[in-house]
């Protein structure tokens, strides 16, 4: 559960200020899409993919996940993010999620 906390934490605090700055909406809208990205990341990424392959390949999944998720987002809700938001968006938490992989990699219940 702490895992779960702090990746929540880590992409509420990169996501939810960058979509309210760049779109304009409100922080619970930025909130909620930040938290159900967190859950869909928690249980695809890091308990899937990271058991399953490495710290990169979950890494650049995130990313991905990231670009997709908020791309439709901003599509459905005209939220008009552009390329290059939605790319700093998601290169930021990549790198967030880069070094939360790697530190929940050392505690056992987090290796393969």
């Amino acid at each position: 559960m702490f895992n779960f906390i702090v990746k929540w934490l880590l992409n509420g605090i990169i996501v939810a200020p960058l979509l309210m700055f760049y779109t304009g909406i409100s922080f619970t809208s930025a909130a909620v899409a930040a938290s159900i990205l967190t859950v869909i990341a928690y249980l695809l990424g890091d308990q899937v993919l990271l058991r399953a392959t490495n710290n990169i390949f979950a890494t650049v999944s995130d990313f991905a996940l990231v670009v997709i998720y908020l791309g439709m987002l901003s599509y459905f809700y005209n939220w008009y993010l552009s390329i290059g938001e939605l790319l700093i968006i998601s290169a930021l938490v990549a790198v967030a999620e880069w070094f939360y992989h790697r530190y929940f990699l050392r505690d056992k219940a987090y290796s393969v």
